[in-house]
């Protein structure tokens, strides 16, 4: 490799560690670094440069979270995830997995999984409190829920993997994307259940791992998303009323129950929001239509409900990541054209067989993403693998899939957003114990994932 091809090389390496310790958005310094390439090393004026902008994922992006912004602002997101817990009318056990499968269902909505934890998350953590159920267990759980539905054909994520490797020439099953997904991280927290199950009864820990029903109502409501008790004189519960002083929030344990006599009547716009979500499917899904501009579309639609929100529609939308989307594929982009990529790609050939560099692969994605950003990982690790599919001596959804779920299954870390919801959300248990629970469920993680992956996904496919 030349000097040229190497340093954008350790600019991105810089980029990811900059990126990691400082509050600075990567999407910026790929923008910075894509101009600094693309001028001086390329001769690129700015049209050139932004020719490589990622138009169509900016504009899914904006959509998705968009339209799903006003749905969860509206209260359409919660009455779902409420009508699920019900469901199950107190059987414990079932429970969890609610959690878990709501959880997939709003990312592969096209729910962001942080948004999609944030959402979940406060009735999964007061549920596990009240049961007794491991809040380790529990949080797992539905951090996987929403990496399992996060690669759907109408998820941002799936849309950028998939354009990532149809730019190249390849293709790519959505489908078979979701569902290689949806099943890796169903497996991941089957094992977690049993593994703590054996754990607890081995060492007779304090929590179990599928909770008690002592402390769920009899009426068989369960914990839910709910607003909490007001306190005398209307203030909420844990804040003080006084009128001076500093006031303390104090994290109560006890969450109010969502029971059938307890259900708010369905409001209009929450109706019309459910029309939306079913017809936005339906374009997508069946009639293939481009689900940025669809979900842009509906959004609109529910925007004339309350006009005087918009304000908070538009600031809801994900602008952190439309500016790394953006930023780093456009810095990767032309890291392709300098060369960079393909050589990258031609030295991780010559480490011998391709199951071997596929393995190696997986876990430098693994690894990296519990610290870094798994989009922007996305965005430069998948480039380096498409010469070696372009071979055809590996299956390409299979590689592609296990490098993608090896980038988020490692996202229980504390340290990343996922993992940090989890941990403030938790109760009765200390927040340092915690911490260290999740860490040490990351390292095993980082440890197991990547090779379950390139196991299941890339070797007995190409063996059999």
């Amino acid at each position: 490799m030349t000097s040229i091809e190497i340093l954008p090389l350790i600019a991105l390496v810089a980029m990811f560690v900059i990126a990691t310790f400082f509050p600075i958005n990567i999407g910026i310094l790929g923008f910075i670094g894509a101009f600094v390439v693309g001028a001086f090393l390329l001769g690129y004026d700015d049209k050139e440069i932004l020719a490589e902008f990622p138009s169509s994922i900016v504009l899914t992006i904006i959509g998705v979270t968009y339209f799903f912004g006003m749905a969860k602002k509206n209260g359409t997101i919660d009455l779902l995830v409420n009508a699920c817990i019900r469901g199950v009318r107190g059987r414990v056990t079932i429970v969890p997995w609610v959690f878990f499968f709501c959880a997939s269902v709003l990312t592969a909505l096209g729910t962001f999984s942080p948004a999609a934890v944030a959402l979940i998350s406060p009735a999964a953590m007061s549920f596990a409190a009240r049961t007794r159920m491991s809040p380790l267990v529990m949080g797992i759980m539905t951090i996987n829920g929403a990496h399992a539905g996060a690669f759907s054909p109408i998820s941002v994520s799936g849309v950028l993997v998939r354009d990532i490797v149809e730019s190249s020439g390849l293709t790519i099953a959505p489908w078979t994307l979701f569902f290689a997904s949806y099943g890796i991280n169903l497996l991941l927290s089957v094992l977690t259940v049993v593994g703590y199950a054996v754990l607890a009864r081995v060492r007779n820990l304090e929590f179990s791992a599928t909770g008690s029903s002592a402390g769920i109502d009899s009426d068989g409501g369960g914990s839910a998303l709910s607003t909490p008790t007001a306190g005398p004189g209307g203030t909420p519960a844990g804040e003080s009323s006084s009128g001076g002083g500093t006031q303390v929030l104090i994290r109560t344990p006890r969450t109010e129950v969502v029971t059938d006599h307890d259900v708010q009547p369905v409001t209009g716009v929450q109706k019309l929001t459910l029309v939306l979500i079913a017809a936005v499917l339906v374009l997508v899904l069946v009639l293939h239509m481009p689900i940025s501009f669809v979900a842009i579309a509906a959004g609109a639609i529910l925007a004339f409900t309350d006009l005087s929100k918009q304000s908070e529609a538009i600031a809801g939308i994900s602008w952190s990541t439309v500016l790394l989307v953006a930023g780093m594929v456009t810095y990767i982009s032309l890291m392709e054209e300098i060369g960079t990529i393909d050589h990258l790609a031609e030295m991780a050939i010559t480490i011998g067989a391709p199951l071997l560099v596929a393995v190696v692969l997986c876990y430098v994605i693994g690894v990296t993403s519990a610290f870094a950003s798994s989009t922007a990982l996305l965005t430069a690790v998948i480039p380096l693998a498409l010469p070696l599919l372009q071979t055809g001596a590996l299956p390409v959804v299979g590689v592609v899939a296990a490098l993608a779920i090896s980038a988020t299954v490692v996202d229980v870390s504390p340290f990343s957003t996922n993992g940090a919801l989890v941990l403030a959300n938790a109760q009765n248990i200390e927040r340092p114990r915690f911490y260290r629970q999740l860490l040490l469920n990351a390292g095993i993680v980082v440890a197991i994932a990547p090779a379950l992956c390139w196991l299941v996904l890339v070797a007995v496919p190409t063996l059999v």
